[in-house]
């Protein structure tokens, strides 16, 4: 089996947009291209989730305004009831008083008792009003909210079933909005994917690196394109005994193909090829005596839907099942100990690192 190093690009690209946005509900490629189909169902059951629960809460709402409306009056009726009790109590104690035959000292005592008790008769309507009016103004502040929530779900269901369900939706719109922006790097990874497993089946001799970056300081000059290059990413790397391949990988329609305002691949595959050249060119492989080795670089573009007709100057367009059989054409000229030190010797310039990558394909 191929050696192979990194996770496919695009896969880890799509990873760290969805940590980037707490998205930790997908769990693969399969689950966001699902949740795109299944876009407009899930949008109907969160609306029908908060029609249930506003219908509910309306039926709540009319059971607790009738047990307050009830709660208020009852607790008015036995705080009245209970300063009846406590009037007639007072009364019988005034009656206690003044009783014949008593001496001075009683009648002065009776007098100041009597003064208590008449205070305590004039003051207990005035305190139980008190507190009636503080505890039902408190209820009653409860019974309105109570009764203006019901008035609205009961007048506007629509819209309170709208602002109920507000906050998940934009949730949902949220997710639905990056998940398209991501749709090219999720058909891509699906691409990417495709062609790491065709290339993992190339015997244990060829080494394949994903998604290779490097980074230039100081930044390449491109006499071609009169441009520098300060840093390249390349899909796929085979470095193999005939030579190192880079593959650029395309999961387009045919639309995409025609489409003249895509990027071109070709034009693409070129400029990373010249720095990978430039990169390579500093290797310290051991030179024949007739001179320094030359490491052959070739350029392939793997079509996995679509294959473009025609033919381009440097650059090889194939199908995914025909890849294989390309690479394999070409006769050794590397030793098994050279492709490692080829491969290991690119590593060292390639910033992705091996990290393992908890979204998958399926």
């Amino acid at each position: 089996m191929c050696i192979v190093y990194n996770t496919i690009g695009a896969l880890s690209h799509i990873e760290s947009q969805l940590s980037k946005n707490n998205f930790d509900e997908f769990n693969s490629i399969s689950d966001l291209i699902n949740f795109e189909k299944n876009y407009s169902f899930t949008e109907e059951q969160i609306i029908l989730k908060h029609r249930l629960s506003v219908q509910t809460e309306k039926k709540v709402l009319e059971d607790d305004i009738v047990i307050l409306v009830n709660e208020i009056s009852k607790y008015k009726t036995e705080r009245n009831e209970k300063l009846k009790l406590k009037l007639d109590n007072l009364n019988q104690q005034l009656d206690k008083l003044f009783l014949p035959k008593s001496n001075l000292l009683t009648i002065f005592k009776d007098l100041g008792l009597n003064i208590i008790v008449w205070t305590k008769i004039w003051s207990a309507p005035t305190l139980t009003r008190a507190n009636i009016f503080i505890t039902s103004r408190k209820q009653n502040k409860v019974l309105l909210q109570k009764n203006i929530r019901y008035d609205f779900e009961k007048n506007d269901f629509e819209n309170a079933v709208n602002q109920s369900s507000s906050n998940e939706l934009q949730n949902l719109s949220k997710r639905r909005s990056i998940i398209k922006e991501l749709k090219s790097f999720i058909y891509g990874a699906i691409g990417e994917h495709k062609v790491e497993t065709t290339l993992s089946k190339l015997p244990d001799e060829y080494t394949l690196i994903n998604d290779f970056t490097c980074y230039f300081q100081p930044p390449i000059f491109n006499s071609k394109e009169k441009g520098y290059i300060k840093s390249i990413q390349i899909d796929h790397i085979v470095i193999s005994p005939s030579g190192v391949f880079i593959i650029e990988t395309k999961n387009w329609s045919e639309n995409s193909i025609q489409n003249i305002d895509m990027r071109s691949p070709v034009k693409q595959v070129h400029r990373t090829n010249f720095a990978l050249f430039k990169l390579l060119a500093n290797n310290t492989l051991k030179n024949h005596h007739w001179g320094k080795r030359k490491i052959p670089i070739k350029n392939i573009i793997v079509f996995i839907n679509h294959k473009p007709l025609g033919e381009f100057e440097f650059v090889k367009i194939l199908s995914l099942n025909e890849l294989v059989k390309y690479i394999t054409y070409f006769p050794p000229c590397f030793s098994k100990e050279e492709v490692t030190y080829i491969a290991d010797y690119l590593l060292k310039y390639c910033v992705t690192k091996d990290e393992p990558c908890k979204l998958s394909i399926l």
